[in-house]
């Protein structure tokens, strides 16, 4: 089977506008990719503004937008902080999404890192993995109402390398959802999930990592090297090495932390295109 490639989609940042947000879906629909993802923050705090400075552009209200102005690629989170909503919003405007965009929707969702976020919308930091199993639940059940959420089934990828995130991924996830990372380091988780699935009685969870998109011009070495981070041939031979592992989808994340870089989101689609086009190569 033909590995699934996707984009994450910066949502946030100086540059970002709604002209911006339209030509990064032209771009990565146009170029044949699978998947379109973006990121969720509800308030800037100084803590998320170091990582994802304002504007912020609220997924759902997003995603939505961008399922009108596209035909075939799903759509997605990478990742839904859930403990920020009530479960049944989420179950909500998740069904909603889904059935607008005409099944297009895959659900990344993860447990939040910022704690003045948290702060500031009143949700207890240190309850944030119960509540983040809770609410995953929740919604669950709200999706077998047929009459009313109409949600089918939405893939749900877990975020988080945790060994409580592989545990929440075998038990209420589809597919595990890992960051950016280095191969050895997934080698090893890869393990501990596998374990972690045996001990509960479960199957091993698909593998649909999000890996860092940065071409360079020479070979990137050495031991903190992360998957997608080098020159074309390293892209995709970690690609490759990430298909015989199992991840029968792959995201690639191309923004490499500057905020300047949503000014010039023509450098990403150059880089996505020549991924692009070497992917479409090797499989025609």
């Amino acid at each position: 089977m033909r590995q699934a490639l996707g984009v994450n989609v910066p949502n946030f940042g100086p540059g970002t506008r709604p002209g911006v947000l339209r030509g990064w879906a032209e771009t990565v629909e146009g170029l044949g990719f699978d998947l379109l993802m973006v990121s969720d923050h509800v308030v800037v705090t100084p803590d998320v503004a170091e990582q994802y400075p304002a504007p912020f552009y609220e997924p759902f209200t997003t995603l939505s937008w961008l399922a009108g102005i596209t035909t075939r690629i799903r759509l997605g989170t990478t990742v839904l902080i859930l403990p920020y909503r009530h479960p049944l919003l989420t179950a909500r405007m998740a069904a909603n999404l889904q059935e607008l965009s005409g099944g297009r929707l895959v659900l990344g969702v993860g447990v939040g890192w910022a704690r003045q976020e948290f702060e500031a919308l009143g949700v207890p930091y240190g309850r944030r993995g119960a509540l983040t199993d809770e609410n995953l639940r929740a919604m669950r059940l709200a999706w077998r109402d047929e009459e009313d959420y109409r949600a089918g089934h939405i893939p749900i990828w877990v975020g988080g390398g945790s060994d409580a995130a592989l545990r929440r991924a075998v038990l209420l996830g589809d597919a595990w959802h890992p960051l950016r990372f280095t191969l050895p380091w997934l080698s090893e988780r890869m393990d501990r999930l596998a374990a972690v699935a045996e001990s509960l009685g479960r199957p091993v969870p698909e593998l649909a990592p999000r890996i860092l998109l940065r071409l360079t011009g020479t070979p990137v070495t050495g031991e903190g090297r992360r998957a997608g981070e080098g020159t074309l041939d390293q892209v995709m031979d970690d690609l490759e090495r990430l298909r015989l592992l199992g991840a029968e989808t792959v995201l690639l994340d191309p923004f490499c932390g500057d905020p300047d870089e949503t000014n010039h989101p023509e450098t990403a689609w150059h880089m996505l295109e020549t991924v692009a086009a070497a992917y479409t190569k090797e499989h025609p």
